[in-house]
């Protein structure tokens, strides 16, 4: 996944911008993004603070390794059925 040039500091400041009443099109004329990037900031980050925003990607990170780590046993199980299926 390719990392955000943006900080989660800066992320949760432009949001904060557009909810004391800066306009989209302003902020992303401002910060060199698309208005697809804001809208799809506000979806995963509205409400969030920053402490909450870092534990969401830690928690995504950790997810994706164990997603990847069942991925891995599931494939070697499957390689022992294919042998015991084999032998017998």
């Amino acid at each position: 996944m390719r990392k955000s040039k943006y900080s989660d500091s800066q992320i949760m400041a432009i949001l904060k911008q557009n909810e004391q009443g800066v306009s989209v099109q302003d902020l992303c004329r401002e910060h060199g993004m698309s208005s697809a990037q804001f809208y799809n900031w506000r979806s995963k980050f509205g409400g969030m603070d920053t402490s909450m925003m870092k534990r969401l990607k830690e928690l995504e990170a950790e997810n994706k390794r164990l997603k990847k780590m069942y991925a891995e046993e599931r494939i070697k199980a499957d390689i022992r059925q294919e042998i015991i299926e084999g032998k017998l």
